[in-house]
């Protein structure tokens, strides 16, 4: 079983861009090292669809977060480590020592770098070495999720050979005989080793960045249960990207797993739904979410469809573009997975009318699947009327208080469907009519 988001759902959720500030993966990009990176971003991409597996991928990082421990290594040492280890070592020991005489003279003679850069990765890769057997043994005093990885390190570190690695000392002479010895164990011998090491160094990196944005943030650790459950709960649930947001609490389950949301515009609608599919998706890479508590049933997928824009390359208007949306999201329930739905104000690429029994027909067709979490937004409050017979929909409105003629959106939700009706008084705020008129 794999969890699905095309790349329509994950653009309207703001979950990728590497560099994009206000991106949801911005947030989380904190680590130090090119190996952090890489690994960092294959976690992201590739969310997790065993209960275990998240909530045990989410305590290691809830142990660092408490932790509290810094990343000790140097980043440009771990590259230079990288590459060295990398490198070629030649066909055998007595090679390697031969031709490590031929860079040393060669340095001596010209302006050939390779003997330098060869003694420098040799250095680099000691002082990584002994780094990594100090955070290890750390780790492995502490009890908790990471003790059996630590314990698995030291035991990679306990070799003769990374002993006596680990006790050189980088800034005495080293003999080209001793060079070439430790040449080709790095390349050779070790190098399965070093590539665990590698890793493991990364692993740290992820998991320390994942912590201190945790800690810094004020985020939670969700708690993953079976498809099977069908649940999605939480306690002030906030948008993890917007400074001060304001919170909300949501409970679906099969019972009422469809949740219609009304509200003006600018009400706070489409951020709402926002929120839950970004921390749908972060809880399914086990990372922490925006919320003071949050349990949810495995999903196999998120499908939304809250920013849909008409094809020129295709032809699509933007109606049909709608249509083509919910036609795909149709093909996905109906294949049985648990997935996580969100539709904001279906068919306004219509009129009033197809609008109405569009969204009607859409969201009691939708209700049916019982497996699935539906969320389904309107301005066309009169649909809520017709589907108030359905026990498995429940109606959330977010308020909009006037302040005189003034509208003041409080973002927080509340039971039923809205009546605000404050469109002609937003119009006339802005003195539009009077523009035109005039």
């Amino acid at each position: 079983m794999s969890f699905t988001i095309d790349r329509q759902s994950q653009d309207e959720l703001n979950l990728m861009g590497k560099f994009r500030q206000g991106s949801v993966y911005f947030l989380f990009n904190q680590v130090k090292s090119r190996g952090g990176e890489q690994l960092l971003e294959r976690l992201y991409k590739n969310p997790l669809t065993n209960a275990q597996a998240i909530n045990e991928r989410s305590s290691i990082f809830s142990f660092f977060q408490k932790a509290e421990l810094q990343w000790p290594f140097d980043a440009q040492q771990v590259q230079q480590m990288q590459e060295y280890t990398d490198a070629s070592s030649g066909k055998g020991q007595l090679f390697n020592y031969l031709h490590i005489i031929v860079r040393k003279s060669l340095a001596a003679l010209t302006r050939d770098e390779r003997y330098k850069k060869l003694i420098q990765g040799l250095q680099a890769t000691i002082v990584t070495l002994k780094k990594c057997q100090s955070i290890v043994e750390l780790l492995y005093q502490q009890p908790g999720p990471y003790q059996s990885r630590a314990a698995t390190m030291r035991t990679v570190l306990s070799q003769a050979t990374f002993t006596q690695l680990i006790e050189t000392d980088i800034y005495a002479a080293i003999s080209v005989k001793k060079l070439a010895e430790y040449d080709h164990l790095l390349k050779s011998k070790l190098s399965n080793d070093i590539r665990i090491l590698l890793q493991f160094i990364a692993e740290l990196d992820v998991n320390i960045a994942v912590g201190r944005v945790a800690a810094k943030n004020g985020l939670a650790w969700a708690h993953a249960q079976p498809e099977e459950a069908n649940i999605f709960n939480a306690t002030n649930l906030r948008h993890p990207c917007i400074e001060k947001a304001i919170g909300n609490d949501i409970a679906m389950q099969a019972k009422s797993n469809v949740v219609f949301l009304t509200g003006a515009n600018m009400a706070g609608k489409s951020t709402w739904m926002k929120t839950i599919g970004i921390s749908v998706y972060l809880a399914h890479i086990g990372f922490p979410v925006a919320a003071d508590t949050m349990e949810f049933s495995v999903r196999e997928g998120i499908y939304s469809s809250i920013n849909v824009a008409d094809n020129i390359a295709l032809g699509y208007s933007h109606f049909y573009a709608e249509v083509v949306r919910v036609k795909n999201a149709a093909d996905a329930t109906a294949t049985g997975k648990h997935l996580l739905l969100m539709f904001d104000e279906l068919f306004k690429g219509t009129n009033v009318k197809d609008a109405f029994d569009g969204t009607l027909a859409v969201t009691e067709a939708f209700a049916e699947y019982r497996n699935c979490l539906f969320i389904v937004s309107t301005h066309i409050i009169e649909v809520g009327e017709k589907l108030t017979n359905k026990p498995n929909i429940q109606f959330k409105f977010m308020p909009t208080v006037l302040e005189g003629s003034v509208p003041r959106y409080t973002y927080q939700l509340k039971d039923g469907i809205t009546e605000d009706r404050q469109g002609m008084m937003i119009i006339s705020n802005e003195g539009i009519l009077q523009l035109i008129e005039g």
